[in-house]
């Protein structure tokens, strides 16, 4: 079964956790869009969505979804947002996309995060995939020396800017055995939007698809 096979599966079975007429949680990626898709096809109606990424509010308006501000609304029943890692804890490694930021902020308004993936997204421990840090502009190579000083290898993701206007540094080789720690040390950091490691916040349930069928974490 191929990658595009297993994200249909799950974001099929993401569908099951919405209910109608509610206004849902949308993050960003390929699996997201697969949901996307799935929720189009299930003819569930929801009230409005709010959207973590540009792309993902262009993909929901283009299936008829009414697309609102955070601002708009009061705290969210449910966030579905896809994962670059996730950890048995259901701590997440976010931001491959670029949209880290908005993902954290809709995640923490959300009262459940249904996490979709893949297998091979499952690690022991988080960190093989670079740790996406969102930073101000300016501030790039100040984090950078910082993220340095903590043990990592930070690479600008150069061409590339957020949704918010900022910079993304990817770093390589990051000692994430205490996500929760590492996460509060970087965001402590003076020009650092937020990092894409979701251990303060993690997911409620994490819906994955294997060889062997939909799984939960």
């Amino acid at each position: 079964m191929n990658q595009d096979e297993l994200k249909r599966q799950v974001g099929q079975t993401a569908v099951e956790y919405v209910e109608e007429d509610s206004i849902l949680g949308v993050g960003t990626g390929s699996t997201v869009n697969a949901f996307i898709d799935a929720l189009a096809a299930s003819g569930k109606k929801l009230e409005a969505a709010v959207s973590s990424s540009l792309a993902t509010t262009e993909r929901l308006q283009a299936i008829g979804v009414r697309v609102i501000d955070l601002n708009q609304t009061g705290g969210l029943d449910l966030y579905v947002d896809g994962a670059d890692e996730f950890d048995h804890h259901r701590r997440l490694i976010k931001g491959g996309g670029g949209a880290l930021t908005r993902e954290k902020i809709v995640a923490q308004a959300s009262r459940r995060f249904v996490c979709i993936a893949d297998e091979s997204k499952q690690v022991g421990v988080l960190g093989a995939f670079p740790l996406p840090v969102e930073v101000i502009p300016m501030a790039r190579s100040l984090v950078a020396r910082k993220l340095v000083g903590m043990g990592g290898q930070p690479e600008w993701r150069e061409g590339f800017t957020t949704d918010n206007g900022n910079d993304i540094l990817d770093v390589h080789n990051m000692d994430l055995v205490d996500p929760v720690a590492t996460e509060q040390a970087i965001n402590n950091l003076p020009g650092v939007v937020t990092c894409g490691i979701f251990g303060i916040r993690p997911a409620d349930v994490v819906v994955y698809a294997s060889q062997q069928g939909i799984k939960t974490a």
